[in-house]
């Protein structure tokens, strides 16, 4: 054999394997995701009455899928604009915070007449003027309690509990008296007033709204001390509403504290003596203040002694102890040319009345109208 022949009948018309018909077509993978039809597995077939193919889902029903979705997307935005309009319809229009004023202080040091006098602790509150009062928060009794027109008892009831509350811290804690801790009183102040507490417990000034002892009563520990743990307290609180969101809430308390001086070492037993230190505050309690537990002073208005005239009382006040006697000085001096905050120089004279009973706790008529300022 010389080599490869064609055979007799001629060269196959399909030489590469007769598929030359089918080239033009082209099973990509878009053409197989386009199929309407597809072809059941061998094992599919075998079951009873199995077809041959399935029918695929055609584009229409992905359209028909991206439409549903788009119409939910809308229906979402317009529930929320619509709930967006209906917010800023709304016929109750939100109310204006108030913002609390600053605190006006007037504190007036009262001189005795002569030596002051000592004795015991006991024997000193138990015959003097503070003999029938009641001792610690006890005496800080509330009123009877009955709803107002715009506030509810309970409402009434938790804006006279704080108030309590701000009178026991700011009166009768011992170490807001002479350990100079000042957060149990701050905490109960609205925010609006925390810069200037801060100042007046920081950097105080007799100039009426920087007063110390306009927010609480403080003495100097290095001079002074409790001789009796057990502090005499009587007074009132009164209320009434001062605007449809507002209560206005005023106390007047008298305190009595047996003081001795500090000294390292024994005390003399008859080396203590009485200090009467009386609080007028004028508070304001707003809803906002009522939910808080917190409060609003307005004004202060403090008698306290026996003081020197000369005494300065914004930082601390300075108590007269058994055997001392005020000095010849008077108030410190008024400028009526100065500027900013007027300063008074006020003094009173220590006049000691004879022991009366507590005043009897307030009915519900007494209890609707703040009394006016000393």
């Amino acid at each position: 054999m010389t080599g490869r022949r064609e055979p007799p009948e001629g060269p196959p018309e399909n030489p590469s394997g007769g598929d030359d018909e089918y080239r033009s077509l082209v099973f990509d993978e878009s053409f197989v995701r386009a199929a309407r039809l597809q072809e059941f597995s061998a094992q599919e077939r075998m079951g009873e009455h199995a077809r041959a193919v399935r029918s695929l889902p055609g584009r229409g029903t992905r359209r028909h899928r991206s439409r549903a979705g788009i119409a939910l997307v809308v229906l979402i935005a317009l529930a929320f604009a619509t709930a967006v309009y209906i917010g800023f319809r709304n016929p109750y229009p939100t109310p204006v915070g108030r913002r609390a004023e600053p605190l006006q202080t007037t504190v007036i040091p009262l001189a005795p007449q002569g030596p002051v006098p000592g004795g015991t602790a006991d024997a000193l509150l138990a015959d003097g003027p503070a003999a029938d009062d009641r001792s610690g928060a006890s005496g800080i009794n509330l009123p009877t309690v009955r709803r107002t027109k715009n506030f509810s008892d309970s409402q009434v009831t938790i804006a006279l509990t704080t108030v309590k509350d701000y009178l026991v811290n700011s009166s009768l804690d011992p170490d807001v008296l002479t350990g100079g801790v000042v957060r149990p009183v701050g905490r109960l102040l609205d925010p609006d007033q925390t810069v200037q507490f801060d100042r007046s417990m920081d950097s105080p000034a007799d100039d009426g709204e920087h007063v110390a002892t306009g927010w609480l009563v403080r003495f100097d520990p290095a001079q002074v001390e409790l001789a009796d743990p057990e502090i005499r307290v009587r007074g009132t609180l009164t209320y009434a509403e001062a605007g449809a969101d507002t209560l206005e809430v005023v106390s007047d308390h008298t305190f009595t504290y047996a003081l001795r001086p500090a000294v390292s070492g024994p005390h003399r037993p008859d080396g203590a003596s009485l200090f009467t230190v009386r609080r007028v505050l004028h508070f304001l309690v707003d809803r906002e203040d009522i939910r808080l537990h917190r409060v609003e002073v307005r004004n202060a208005y403090v008698q306290a002694g026996p003081q020197s005239c000369s005494a300065d009382t914004a930082g601390t006040l300075h108590p007269l102890l058994a055997g001392e006697r005020a000095d010849t000085r008077g108030p410190h001096g008024t400028d009526p040319y100065a500027t900013g905050v007027p300063t008074a120089g006020l003094c009173g004279t220590l006049t000691i009345s004879s022991p009366t009973p507590a005043p009897p706790r307030q009915g519900p008529g007494a209890a609707t109208s703040p009394p006016s300022r000393p």
